[in-house]
């Protein structure tokens, strides 16, 4: 009897430990970070190891990337001009693999930012409520969002990943999931390369050796704050011929987090 109990107890700890490695920001997979090199000209990412990223797809091609926050929700780029008849697939790391175990999830609304301008890419964010929640497992869990008067400085080494053309003249996307390390830049950096372009709803990294490029819009860019990864930016825009050596405009996160908790409470 008092073994039956101790299998009992060790089979519920396992299930709590493995419940909490999938808290917001903490991957069951460990990242690998001992190598990062560029989304243009890429390195594979470690299966799972980004389990809140998802591929936005249309009629079966990959269209955008996108990082769960929560099982019925998905952060995205405006741009990216979602639809409710795209879907959200979340678990997949090689866009050609038919033996992933991945979830094709349904739109039920898409929730696009109002204030979006799509002259200058300014508030570059759209919500997407899931018709089918996501199931939680080792591949597939949320990131966490930062709060409105989080901080994250100039030269905070962070990473994104995604899809996306690992050359702006790639005739298609790569199979598998793309990552990259690339250092936050202050505005008044960012604002020596864009001008006017640049608003304070935006964040830019890079211009390292590293840049995202096409098919990466709506991906996450994520830096960590107390061991978990939060998501910091929203890829958005960048040189028209992904200039590793220029650096990428996100969507800055601290300041969409009004309109992010407004849409989720009224929603």
């Amino acid at each position: 009897k008092n073994s039956l109990w101790r299998v009992i107890s060790v089979f519920f700890l396992i299930i709590f430990i493995f419940s909490m490695s999938l808290g917001c920001g903490v991957p069951a997979i460990n990242t690998d970070l001992n190598s990062m090199f560029m989304i243009v000209n890429g390195q594979n990412a470690v299966p799972g190891s980004w389990p809140w990223q998802v591929s936005l797809q249309r009629n079966g091609a990959h269209l955008c990337g996108g990082s769960l926050i929560s099982n019925k929700w998905v952060v995205t780029a405006a741009h990216c001009d979602v639809m409710t008849t795209d879907k959200v697939v979340a678990g997949m790391h090689d866009l050609k693999s038919y033996r992933e175990k991945v979830q094709v999830l349904r739109i039920a609304k898409v929730f696009r930012n109002k204030n979006y301008d799509p002259d200058t890419f300014n508030n570059d964010i759209t919500l997407l409520k899931l018709a089918t929640p996501a199931h939680f497992q080792k591949n597939v869990s949320p990131v966490c969002l930062p709060s409105a008067s989080d901080d994250f400085p100039d030269g905070t080494t962070c990473v994104t990943t995604g899809w996306g053309r690992t050359k702006y003249n790639a005739r298609r996307f790569p199979n598998i999931l793309q990552q990259a390390a690339l250092p936050l830049l202050s505005n008044t950096k960012c604002k020596r390369y864009w001008g006017k372009k640049f608003k304070d709803t935006m964040i830019c990294a890079g211009a390292n050796g590293v840049s995202s490029c096409m098919g990466d819009s709506g991906g996450p860019l994520v830096c960590k704050k107390n061991d978990a990864w939060t998501l910091v930016g929203i890829v958005s825009r960048g040189d028209n011929f992904c200039s590793a050596t220029s650096p990428a405009v996100f969507a800055r996160v601290t300041k969409l987090i009004p309109f992010i908790k407004e849409t989720l409470a009224n929603n």
